[in-house]
């Protein structure tokens, strides 16, 4: 059977940083980039520091793996329209911030940015996207490569192995068909459930060490306020687009408004101009008398 188990955002906070639970993070990453990772250490930062101003809505976690890489996975709850903006930010600073004073730009970690979003971000088919690096000539259209000096020297094949890479996974667009062990762990991801056929590394360790009865009393407490906090956020969005959608709605019929007023003025100004009477031109566009016989003044002063 499966067992609904403790959010994933909240883990990261709250467990998966304590070194005995490496193995689910791991687990994770290792589905996600097609290779085994295994996690160093924890590294602090401004990024990953707690406040109480953040305290609920994000949640990022930057670790070292055992190739010396910095790996942040990041977490997004609600809506940020400049949250590419922030990718960007997030990997360079992590880059600037782990170079000593000193040390050569060839020291530089590869940063991986791994970013999971609750939200639709950007526009795409989609659920789980890669970006790298790569320069193409804008004549040849071939793709520029690193000397063979600069593999021996660097230990790199590609030019897009020394620059930032992006992983995003957008929950919620995924359609709860697991098609292999990645789709597992967007299923986890996105349900809070693994499923007893599930095979993905780390989701076996996930389902002992996110049990929700495993949580003490204090860890229950903030787990439950951390899912009220989920759900007023998620009312909030709610009500924000049905207040957009309602606005919107107004303007359009304002604008509808607008267009059928001027249309009857210049079914007006044709008729005046034809000799009508005011009482045939008010029983043709429904204004009254008064206000037909200010275009007749209007059109006398012009």
């Amino acid at each position: 059977m499966s067992k609904r188990l403790i959010r994933f955002d909240w883990a990261v906070k709250k467990l998966l940083r304590n070194k005995a639970n490496f193995v689910v993070l791991e687990g994770f990453l290792s589905e996600l980039l097609f290779e085994d990772i295994k996690i160093e250490k924890i590294l602090e930062s401004e990024g990953n520091q707690e406040t109480e101003q953040d305290k609920y809505n994000r949640v990022d976690i930057l670790v070292q793996n055992a190739k010396n890489e910095l790996v942040i996975v990041e977490i997004q709850n609600t809506y940020e329209i400049d949250y590419f903006h922030r990718m960007a930010y997030g990997a360079s600073k992590a880059l600037t911030e782990n170079l000593s004073l000193g040390q050569s730009y060839s020291e530089i970690k590869k940063v991986i940015s791994v970013n999971i979003v609750y939200f639709d971000l950007g526009q795409g088919k989609d659920y789980v996207y890669k970006g790298t690096t790569n320069f193409q000539g804008l004549h040849e259209h071939d793709l520029l490569q690193l000397s063979n000096k600069q593999k021996e020297t660097f230990t790199k094949q590609n030019i897009s192995d020394i620059f930032p890479e992006y992983y995003i996974i957008k929950v919620n667009q995924f359609n709860d068909v697991a098609k292999d062990t990645l789709d597992e762990w967007v299923y986890f991801l996105k349900n809070s459930e693994v499923k007893d056929s599930f095979k993905a590394k780390g989701l076996a360790e996930a389902k002992e060490v996110l049990d929700v009865m495993r949580l003490n009393q204090e860890q229950t407490y903030g787990y439950n306020r951390y899912l009220d906090y989920l759900h007023v956020k998620a009312s909030e969005a709610l009500s924000l687009k049905i207040q957009q959608e309602e606005l919107m709605e107004k303007k359009v019929a304002e604008a509808k408004e607008k267009v059928r007023k001027d249309e009857k003025i210049e079914i007006v100004k044709n008729a005046i101009s034809e000799g009508f009477e005011n009482q045939i031109i008010a029983r043709l566009t429904g204004l009254t008398i008064d206000q037909i016989e200010d275009l007749r003044n209007e059109r006398k002063k012009s």
